[in-house]
């Protein structure tokens, strides 16, 4: 009896400590030396997505509040700036007081600027080279000379835009109101029509 009881304490502290532990089954995973085996995934090439013919969508801001597209269409009036609505009622202008002076516009430059330069010596005194209302410059007449390069420029015609929209109620006085300027500044300039009619009739 005693020779039994000491070799079951013998087999007892043979066997491994993880009591209560089944062995796996599974046979053991091949890995590199000195590695813990990992599972490799398979390289798949990635899916090309799917061509769509959506259009691009708008860039909107971060809250959603930006504009789905634009309100007017690019080619609609409403939709140009005050700066082209004035640069189109000038262009407008000259091509109307072209047939009154048939030939002589050719010679001169139309520009727009913002608003006229204030003189040093003073308030603007009337001449034929500036239109005048209350003092305030609407268009004036630089003659030829040399640019800061010392090329020769053309006579120019400036047309100031903002004496001439606080002076204009709506877009077509706006209008009504450049022609007549303007017709105004090249008869001091050139003359009369050759019509003898009225520049802006």
């Amino acid at each position: 009896m005693a020779t039994t009881a000491r070799t079951r304490v013998t087999a007892r502290h043979t066997e491994p400590d993880m009591t209560g532990m089944e062995p796996d089954p599974r046979p053991p995973r091949p890995g590199l030396p000195g590695r813990a085996s990992k599972p490799v995934r398979p390289f798949l090439p990635r899916r090309a997505a799917p061509a769509t013919d959506e259009s691009p969508r708008v860039r909107r801001d971060r809250r959603g509040r930006g504009l789905r597209s634009p309100l007017l269409p690019v080619d609609v009036p409403a939709s140009r700036t005050r700066a082209q609505r004035f640069d189109q009622a000038v262009l407008e202008a000259v091509a109307e007081l072209e047939g009154h002076w048939p030939g002589k516009l050719e010679a001169l430059e139309f520009a727009v600027d913002e608003v006229p330069g204030v003189p040093a010596d003073g308030p603007e005194s009337a001449s034929d080279e500036v239109v005048l209302d209350s003092g305030v410059p609407l268009t004036r007449f630089l003659p030829p000379g040399m640019d800061a390069r010392g090329r020769p420029t053309k006579a120019r015609i400036v047309v100031y835009r903002r004496p001439l929209e606080v002076r204009a109620g709506d877009a077509g006085e706006l209008g009504d109101l450049v022609a007549e300027v303007l017709g105004e500044q090249l008869a001091a300039v050139l003359g009369e029509p050759d019509e003898g009619e009225d520049p802006v009739s």
